[in-house]
């Protein structure tokens, strides 16, 4: 069952926080997908324990990428994840993180042939990427000519497959799945780490922000995330 947009709405009982938190996220296995009418991910699970320890009411929907970054900015009570923090973004929000830290990569088709050792050699090919999302703005700033951008992450790793990009960036983990799951791909250029969290609208509460940290904060230290980390298959050793 393929899902373009997918609502999924939890209302918790006896909420500490009285206003509704929107919680957008986007089709990004392993981190955060709808799967037989749940959504489901490593991010999506941390989240969700975030706010039920907190005793807030949450939404969650899963939008196009591009929508839901640009209806973050816009509403108040609203949270995006998984998302990549980078300058660009950096001032646009507020943050809880790390969700997951994780290198960028650029993924090639099997036997492709495309094979640039450095970024420079990259540029010569067409790269393809989600609109609005960090790589995007990773292309651009290094200069990228031929930048490919599809709504999702699906959209992007069809055209890979078929031929239509010679390219595509995505997380060091994500790439890991998609091999897993039997889809011809491998990589071809591992890049810089990246830190992932939630980000919020910057007229969230600064009170709330940081008691959604401390929470992830407890996560982290008593070794949930990891567990939750091995449950999607995601290595934590590098």
């Amino acid at each position: 069952m393929k899902f373009s947009a997918f609502c999924f709405t939890f209302l918790m009982s006896g909420a500490v926080h009285a206003e509704t938190i929107k919680l957008l996220t986007e089709e990004y296995p392993p981190y955060n997908f709808a799967e037989n009418g749940v959504v489901r991910g490593a991010s999506v699970e941390q989240t969700e324990r975030i706010m039920s320890s907190l005793g807030i009411s949450y939404t969650l929907d899963i939008l196009p990428w591009a929508r839901a970054l640009a209806l973050t900015e816009k509403q108040p009570s609203t949270c995006l994840f998984t998302t990549a923090h980078d300058e660009d973004r950096d001032n646009r929000f507020k943050w809880v993180e790390p969700l997951l830290v994780d290198r960028m990569i650029m993924v090639r088709k099997l036997g492709s042939g495309v094979n640039p050792t450095t970024i420079e050699e990259a540029r010569q090919f067409t790269v393809g990427t989600q609109r609005e999302d960090f790589s995007a703005n990773f292309l651009k700033r290094n200069g990228f000519p031929k930048v490919d951008l599809a709504t999702d992450l699906e959209a992007t790793a069809k055209k890979l497959i078929a031929g239509r990009v010679d390219l595509m960036m995505t997380s060091e983990k994500t790439f890991e799945t998609m091999r897993d799951q039997g889809k011809p791909v491998e990589s071809a250029l591992v890049l810089k780490g990246m830190v992932y969290g939630m980000a919020c609208n910057l007229d969230t509460p600064d009170d709330l922000v940081a008691r959604m940290q401390k929470s992830l904060d407890v996560l982290i230290a008593d070794g949930t995330q990891q567990k939750i980390f091995a449950k999607y298959g995601l290595r934590t050793d590098d």
